[in-house]
């Protein structure tokens, strides 16, 4: 079994700052940091981490060498990543003392990815294997496409969220991962609750309070988060899926996927960073192991 992840790679500009950034605002930071970052290439990590066989499908500039050897060491398959004119991908961050965020990202060599790149990967994998999507990259409706016809499960998150690019890949999706806010604005535009679309699960996360998963003519199973004192929540969302997918991967069931992803982000939100601060599948059964 493996994870295909079609993701972005990004470097990632975070600065520590007093309180977000109002509308014209200028603000002094109060420190700044580079590291990896991208939903993808930040799912990738998380999945890896947790265990699973990783193989990334995207792209970085001539400049992100270092990326690629960040990837690596962390335990993610890089056959399928190519090299590209436009620049690498990046976000600026800005982290606020509460560790809240507020990211705006330049997609760069994540929208230069091409169709034989990816049908030649998709050619490698196999029926028991899972393909993760997200909306930082190009190709997201082809790549679901691709694996649905070759009987993969496709996890996709909605984000960054847009109405038009649910609604092109949502037939072909599994598993749809949104936070509050997107389910909602989605719920509005199709005139349908979650639990009508036509996807074998849906995922909502809630921060703070957990996330729920939602399926036709099944019971939602609510999955509360763990109390941890939070230093930086960027990636949060990447760790659980990616963490989530591992773990449907090597055969849990929704509840034990779903609790293992939990703790998973809760670790996660510790650290500083993103990638980086991808907790080891040995770091969140520990963890669980203190928990009731």
């Amino acid at each position: 079994m493996a994870i295909w992840n079609l993701g972005s790679i990004n470097v990632d500009h975070v600065y520590r700052v007093p309180h977000l950034p109002a509308p014209g605002e200028t603000l002094a930071a109060l420190s700044y940091a580079t590291g990896l970052g991208g939903k993808g290439a930040n799912q990738s990590v998380a999945a890896a981490r947790a265990g699973a066989r990783v193989c990334h499908i995207g792209a970085v500039g001539a400049e992100g060498g270092w990326a690629l050897r960040k990837l690596g060491a962390l335990g993610v398959d890089l056959a399928h990543v190519a090299e590209v004119a436009p620049a690498t991908g990046h976000a600026i961050i800005n982290v606020d003392p509460l560790a809240e965020n507020a990211i705006v990202i330049y997609a760069g060599a994540n929208v230069a990815l091409t169709e034989g790149q990816m049908i030649g990967a998709m050619a490698l994998s196999a029926e028991t294997d899972t393909v993760l999507l997200q909306n930082e990259t190009n190709l997201q409706v082809e790549t679901a496409r691709e694996a649905r016809a070759r009987g993969l499960r496709v996890i996709y998150s909605a984000a960054p969220f847009s109405i038009a690019a649910v609604q092109a890949v949502l037939s072909l999706v599994s598993l749809l991962v949104m936070n509050e806010g997107e389910a909602s604005a989605l719920v509005a535009a199709l005139g349908q609750p979650l639990d009508a679309l036509p996807v074998a699960g849906v995922i909502v996360t809630k921060g703070s309070r957990g996330a729920e998963w939602i399926s036709a003519g099944t019971e939602t199973l609510l999955q509360p988060s763990f109390a941890v004192t939070p230093v930086d929540t960027t990636g949060a969302g990447d760790c659980f899926i990616g963490s989530l997918a591992a773990a449907l991967d090597r055969g849990d069931g929704r509840a034990a996927a779903m609790r293992y992803a939990a703790a998973a982000a809760a670790l996660q939100v510790t650290r500083p960073g993103a990638a980086d601060a991808m907790p080891t599948r040995a770091e969140v059964e520990a963890f669980l192991a203190t928990q009731p």
